[in-house]
């Protein structure tokens, strides 16, 4: 049986997946829109190393941004990754209640972002 662009893409996926950041990364952003500050007060990683993840994601059509000034905030364009998510976990015998909720970001006190500190850019110009 010959292999097809189909199960290429499905294969990418799974890729991409494997990556236990990258699964930590996407349950970080749940249902919300947040920026790589923030994730790097969340995930306690350097930026260089969350956007090149982030890259990865983007470009495969898992996350989706856009610019607000000088900020580019990420959200998963398709939530039923969780439910994929939630499925391998099944699979892999792992209770379901074990895993994070991926509810979305919160405000941050150490977050610059204008949806941490909304007044903080307001003042700069």
């Amino acid at each position: 049986m010959k292999i097809n662009a189909i199960d290429k893409r499905i294969s990418q996926l799974f890729k991409l997946l494997g990556s236990a950041f990258r699964i930590r990364l996407l349950y970080s952003i749940g249902y919300g829109e947040v920026c790589v500050c923030h994730l790097e007060a969340v995930l306690r990683k350097r930026q260089a190393y969350i956007s090149q993840h982030l890259m990865l994601l983007r470009d495969t059509g898992i996350l989706e941004a856009r610019r607000e000034g000088k900020y580019i905030f990420y959200r998963v364009s398709d939530p039923t990754i969780f439910d994929l998510l939630r499925e391998a976990a099944i699979i892999q015998s792992i209770p379901t209640q074990d895993l994070p909720e991926p509810a979305g970001p919160g405000i941050l006190s150490n977050c610059a972002c204008p949806k941490c500190e909304p007044d903080s850019n307001a003042n700069q110009n």
